[in-house]
């Protein structure tokens, strides 16, 4: 079995067992956690609504902090899109999830995907550059943090490295690159990158709360 032959047969496997069962793991260990009934009288019946509100309320700071976090929330928006958009929108990548799901869909030229991985990777650099600067965020970093980072740039560093054949041997960094994204999701679940999944929970959460409390989220 050459490493190439791993990568796309028990690596993925194993990778797709522990991302899924991690976060089916994780959702349900929030949901079984106990929680106190309000008895407080509700001044509004639209909770529903306040959580929805909360879902993006929050998506840009409030002015006072615009100077002082505002390139923060444009990094983070350009790697969350530029993730989304490779991900999904990658003639290869699709026809990865196309064996699974069944049907195909469009997709953006190869340059224009080289090109906004490009951007994504600089944007992720960034980022690092300014946890590592800023006295606050590195004083509150933890390895968490960081391999978090690790995780999520590997896979942008090595699929441009194979896209630009700057492998000595195109299956073995074809092979990396697939390894590389398997350690993502193995990852996932037990670190920061499970995001994805709670800041919907919470903001829906806080904004239905403030709603049913007559506040606002």
């Amino acid at each position: 079995m050459t490493l190439l032959d791993f990568a796309r047969g028990p690596a993925m496997q194993i990778a797709i067992i522990i991302f899924v069962v991690g976060i089916l793991w994780r959702l349900v260990g929030v949901w079984a956690l106990r929680q106190k009934k309000d008895l407080s009288e509700a001044r509004s019946r639209g909770a529903w609504i306040g959580g929805i509100k909360g879902l993006f309320a929050h998506g840009w700071p409030y002015k006072p902090f615009v100077s002082k976090v505002g390139t923060q929330y444009i990094v983070g928006y350009v790697i969350h899109l530029g993730l989304f958009i490779v991900l999904f929108f990658g003639t290869p990548h699709m026809l990865f999830f196309a064996d699974i799901v069944g049907f195909t869909w469009w997709t953006l030229p190869g340059s224009v995907i080289t090109f906004i991985a490009v951007i994504t990777t600089a944007a992720l650099f960034f980022a690092l550059a300014k946890r590592l600067v800023n006295p606050v965020q590195r004083l509150i970093s933890n390895f968490d943090d960081y391999a978090t980072w690790f995780v999520t740039t590997l896979p942008f560093v090595t699929g441009l490295a194979t896209n630009a054949n700057l492998w000595p041997d195109y299956e073995f960094g074809l092979a990396i690159h697939l390894l590389s994204v398997w350690l993502l999701l193995i990852y996932f679940p037990f670190g920061k990158l499970m995001h994805s999944f709670w800041f919907v929970v919470s903001r829906y959460t806080t904004g239905s709360r403030f709603a049913r409390r007559g506040g606002m989220a």
